[in-house]
C-alpha cells in the first residue's frame, strides 16, 4: 500500500503474538475482516524467541514457541484475517476513524486493537550496546548456539532466566546463573530443574556491574549485594533474562499508561480511555504474562471491539 487508502476497516489489529493472533481468529470469525498488522522482523511475538511450551493447554507433549505461532496465524487466516507484515509507526487514536501509519501507508479503522506485546528488559550498563551481538545476548534459542563449549553467564531468577540456563546448558561448558536474591523466582519445576542441572553455577545475591573484553566480551565483573565485594568472572556470553519492557511507547501519549509503561484498561473489560481502542496482552499485563493469558486477553479485545462496532450501527 504506497499511498494512504481511503478503505475504512471495521478493525486493525497492531502486532502479532498469542494475543494479536487470537483477537484476529475472533475478529475474522465474527465477519470483521480484520488487518493484522504484524509486524516486519517481530511478526509472532515473544514466543518467536522461546523454545518448547510446556503448559499451553491442547499440547501434551509440549510445541515449540514458532510452531504455536504459525498455527494461530494459520487459523486467523482460515477465518479471513488480511495479515501484513508492516509495523505501525504513528497512530492517530482520536475520532471515529482512526489512522493507523506504516512505511506502507496508512490504514482507516473504526476499531484498533492494540496488541503491542513487550521488549527485553536491559541490564542499563554502558558497555552492554557494545557488545550486543559481541557475547550479550537476549534470546538463548537464537544464539545459544554460538556459544559451545564456552563459559555463559545468565542473569535473573525467574522462569525466563530458567528456561535460558537450561537451554545454554546444552551448549556451554559452565552456566553461571547470576541473581540478586538469595533464593529464585521461578516456579518450583523449573527452579528444581535448574539446581539439580550439573553444568549450572549459581552465584546468589550477585549482580552484573561491568563487561570487559577486547572487540568481545571475556568477562564480567559481578558484585555482590551483601557485602558490596568485586570479583571477576571469565565469560564469553552473557544473556539477560530480567523481564519485559511493554512496547507502548507508539500510543504512550494517546492511550493512559501506568508507571511502568503499561496500557491501563478499564478491566474487566480490555477498552482503554481512547474510544474504539482496546489492548491486549503483555502491553497490559505485567502480572501473568503468560501464552495462555494473552491469548485469553486477545479473545477479550476482540469481543469488546464487536460490541463497540454494534453500539456505533445501533
Amino acid at each position: 500500500m504506497s499511498e494512504e487508502n481511503s478503505k475504512v476497516y471495521d478493525v486493525v489489529v497492531v502486532g502479532s503474538g498469542p494475543a494479536g493472533w487470537t483477537s484476529a481468529v475472533y475478529t475474522a470469525r465474527a465477519g470483521l475482516e480484520p488487518v493484522v498488522l504484524a509486524g516486519t522482523l517481530e511478526a509472532g511475538g515473544a514466543l518467536m524467541n522461546t523454545t518448547e511450551v510446556e503448559n499451553f493447554p491442547g499440547f501434551p507433549e509440549g510445541v515449540m514457541g514458532p510452531d504455536l505461532m504459525e498455527k494461530m496465524q494459520a487459523q486467523a487466516e482460515h477465518f479471513g484475517a488480511d495479515v501484513r507484515y508492516e509495523d505501525a509507526t504513528e497512530l492517530d487514536l482520536a475520532g471515529d476513524i482512526k489512522k493507523v501509519t506504516t512505511e506502507e501507508g496508512t490504514y482507516l479503522a473504526k476499531s484498533v486493537i492494540l496488541a503491542l506485546g513487550s521488549e527485553y528488559k536491559k541490564l542499563g550498563l554502558k558497555e552492554e550496546k557494545a557488545y550486543s551481538g559481541k557475547g550479550v545476548s537476549y534470546c538463548a534459542t537464537c544464539d545459544g548456539f554460538f556459544f559451545k563449549d564456552k563459559e555463559i553467564v545468565v542473569v535473573g531468577g525467574g522462569d525466563s532466566a530458567a528456561t535460558e540456563a537450561l537451554f545454554l546448558a546444552r551448549f556451554g561448558t559452565t552456566v553461571h546463573v547470576i541473581h540478586r536474591r538469595d533464593e529464585l523466582r521461578a516456579s518450583k519445576i523449573m527452579a528444581d530443574r535448574l539446581l539439580a542441572n550439573e553444568k549450572v553455577q549459581m552465584h546468589w545475591n550477585s549482580r552484573v556491574v561491568d563487561l570487559a573484553g577486547e572487540g568481545k566480551l571475556e568477562s564480567v565483573t559481578l558484585e555482590d549485594t551483601v557485602t558490596g565485594e568485586h570479583t571477576e568472572l571469565p565469560a564469553s556470553g552473557l544473556f539477560v533474562a530480567i523481564g519485559h519492557e511493554p512496547r507502548s511507547a507508539v500510543v504512550s501519549a494517546q492511550v493512559n499508561v501506568d508507571e511502568s509503561g503499561y496500557i491501563v484498561t478499564d478491566e474487566p473489560s480490555t477498552a482503554t480511555n481512547v474510544p474504539g481502542v482496546f489492548a491486549c496482552g503483555d502491553v497490559v499485563d505485567h502480572h501473568y504474562r503468560q501464552a495462555i493469558t494473552a491469548a485469553g486477553s486477545g479473545c477479550k479485545a476482540a469481543l469488546d471491539a464487536q460490541a463497540y462496532l454494534e453500539a456505533l450501527e445501533d
